[in-house]
């Protein structure tokens, strides 16, 4: 009896000290109440890209402080900044998942790193969550591969169509950098646009990352007088480009690729910026009480206005959340089904669903700049 006794009461304390370690969030426990996981994020934080990562990793925390508030779901984030690179985010998603062991990845920013990065996670069971790849062939990766971020397939033939109808273009010239997969599908899809419209195609142009003199591949175009330009960029090397396109007399517009869509384009490019066309499901001007709920949230910790990329990585932890939710539990199987089950999930970007694929479904709007600020192209 007394050996009974002396049992019960260790039982007890060993339940009182277990029960007082859960809940940190620095060790990812339960928070309490709901489905708790630790969600790992790659993202471009240092290098010349970095404005990507700032606004993506600067979503995502406002999204996890929203979310874990809210009491149903607890988030961890670990960070990993892969600097623009495929080795280094190869690396970063190799710890997140051995060392880490997180239940899903967010990430990483480029392209050209998710096809490397992507087919780890897949072959590992890890869902993983691209909030700014757009190249086609991402989420046809693998099971456990998907994206919020619309593909450059759909994103450019709607702001060629549109400029085409707005400025009766028959001529254009295309530019696009030829290291860099996110850029080449960019100019994939200019090029099939530009042919589906019978546009003539009088030139194309290459660079690469980091080029800072575009001025003979320009001078050649300026030469051939296209009514358009089309250009697949990341928005340093394409706010250059728009810079120097005018410092030598090209005024025609520009139709820019995904690349474009930050507000860094115009900090570099100045009134250079001006009429280039782009299309995005993001627009800070959208009066919908969510979107300005979320401007609002963002501005007030950040002080300054969401891009695309931070509406596209806010809207992709909520939908992680909701496939939480769905789970029941923080493992990598069920989160991967539920995920793929995503079906009208109402984001600030709109009404988000999953094809069979894992690709988004959702229809970009068309913008333009004018007077140093994007705005709807009527």
């Amino acid at each position: 009896m007394k050996r009974f006794v002396k049992g019960f009461i260790v039982l007890i304390i060993v339940m009182v000290v277990l029960a007082g370690c859960g809940g940190s969030e620095e060790t990812g426990g339960d928070s309490g109440s709901g489905v708790s996981a630790k969600i790992g994020v790659i993202s471009y934080i240092t290098g010349p890209g970095a404005a990507y990562g700032e606004a993506i990793t600067s979503a995502l925390e406002l999204a996890q402080k929203e979310i874990n508030a809210e009491g149903e779901v607890h988030i961890e984030l670990v960070i990993e900044d892969s600097a623009g690179t495929p080795d280094q985010a190869l690396s970063a998603a190799q710890k997140l998942i051995n060392s880490e062991n997180v239940t899903a990845i967010i990430g990483p920013t480029l392209s050209t790193e998710m096809e490397v990065v992507g087919p780890i996670a897949d072959q590992n069971g890890v869902p993983i969550l691209g909030t700014s790849t757009t190249a086609q062939g991402i989420p046809e990766i693998g099971d456990y591969v998907f994206r919020d971020s619309i593909p450059e397939s759909l994103a450019i033939p709607a702001s060629v169509q549109k400029a085409v109808e707005k400025l009766g273009v028959k001529k254009v010239a295309i530019m696009y950098g030829n290291d860099d997969v996110f850029t080449k599908a960019g100019y994939d899809s200019m090029k099939q646009a530009a042919e589906d419209l019978g546009l003539e195609i009088v030139t194309t142009q290459t660079f690469q990352k980091g080029q800072s003199d575009y001025k003979a591949q320009l001078t050649e175009i300026k030469d051939l007088a296209p009514d358009l330009i089309l250009c697949s960029a990341l928005y340093n090397e394409g706010a250059v480009i728009m810079k120097q396109a005018r410092d030598i007399g090209i005024d025609v517009p520009f139709v820019g690729g995904n690349g474009f869509n930050s507000p860094q384009v115009i900090e570099i490019a100045g009134d250079a910026a001006n009429g280039l066309i782009v299309a995005t499901p993001w627009f800070t001007g959208n009066e919908s009480e969510k979107v300005q709920e979320f401007v609002t949230a963002y501005k007030e910790e950040y002080g300054k206005e969401p891009d695309q990329f931070a509406a596209q990585a806010y809207d992709g932890l909520y939908i992680v959340a909701e496939a939480l939710k769905k789970a029941g539990e923080a493992d990598r199987d069920k989160l991967r089904d539920a995920l793929a089950e995503t079906k009208d999930f109402e984001g600030v970007l709109g009404t988000i669903s999953f094809d069979e694929e894992g690709d988004v479904v959702m229809d970009p709007i068309v913008l333009t700049i004018q007077d140093g600020a994007f705005g709807i192209y009527e």
